[in-house]
């Protein structure tokens, strides 16, 4: 995944061969691996207190919300922390209660759920591309808050992330998509039609902001023109969202393994055997 990142700062002009640069990655690494370090405490510290955590991530298309989500999940236990990722509404969903389809994937107790784009998707794609009436975007304002504030007082800690990137960047960043055959999945005829619409995009956001910002769940707006410190200021904000502690763990001993006389291991058939290419 570093890597990645290496390729799109070559492709911005970025010299990659000299000590600042070197340097400027080694500290991104250690305060990453810190902070990856902290993450895995929180985790433990919602499995063991039943907390109940959702983290919604929204932003332009190419803004960084996917890589924060895989260095925030890179370290941490899928069963405690996972990310959900819905497609667009099929025929059914779509004559559902909006909010219906997010509800089978909020968090029990002891979860924490990342939500790659939300019900927000209504005050963003759908609205900006037609996809939703004036009528029903005006519903979605007026209950949004409501519904949030129904999850606050069931016990969820309610988190969200705006990822903001500028109109450069996002070109940029398209361009590195469009020329690595390994992201060129990424890019879709929606991903392209938002960029000729920036605008449109800019005045939804706007609005979505300040409509939908609530005492209960505020909105967290993330300067992500700098994916690496996106990143680190992303999860240390996360961090420091939530009153976590290190779960004392009991020391762990390695059972001696048993052994008896009788035992036989079978050969497995070289059929079977995966071919050693390397």
């Amino acid at each position: 995944m570093e890597l990645e990142d290496r390729n799109i700062d070559q492709l911005a002009g970025v010299l990659t061969d000299g000590d600042d640069y070197k340097n400027a990655r080694q500290h991104y690494f250690r305060e990453l691996f810190r902070l990856q370090g902290e993450l895995v405490k929180l985790q433990d510290w919602v499995a063991t207190t039943k907390r109940k955590v959702v983290i919604l991530f929204e932003g332009r298309d190419a803004a960084g919300k996917g890589g924060v989500i895989k260095r925030i999940t890179q370290r941490l236990n899928p069963r405690v922390a996972r990310v959900v990722a819905l497609p667009a509404p099929n025929d059914r969903e779509k004559t559902q209660w909006y909010f219906q389809r997010y509800v089978p994937h909020l968090p029990a107790g002891g979860e924490m759920v990342l939500f790659d784009r939300s019900w927000y998707n209504r005050a963003g794609v759908e609205r900006v591309m037609g996809f939703c009436t004036d009528d029903e975007l005006e519903e979605f304002f007026r209950s949004v808050p409501e519904f949030e504030k129904m999850l606050v007082r069931s016990g969820i800690v309610l988190i969200k992330y705006w990822f903001s990137i500028s109109d450069e960047e996002q070109h940029l960043r398209f361009l590195g998509r469009i020329h690595d055959p390994l992201k060129q999945w990424k890019l879709s005829p929606m991903d392209l039609e938002s960029r000729r619409r920036w605008e449109d995009y800019t005045g939804a956001k706007e609005d979505m902001l300040h409509r939908t910002n609530i005492a209960e769940a505020p909105w967290w707006v993330v300067p992500a023109d700098d994916k690496k410190a996106a990143r680190l200021n992303c999860i240390s904000h996360l961090l420091s969202q939530l009153p976590y502690h290190e779960t004392p763990r009991p020391e762990v001993v390695l059972p001696a393994r048993e052994r008896h006389e009788d035992y036989v291991r079978h050969p497995v058939p070289q059929s079977m055997i995966v071919p050693q290419l390397y």
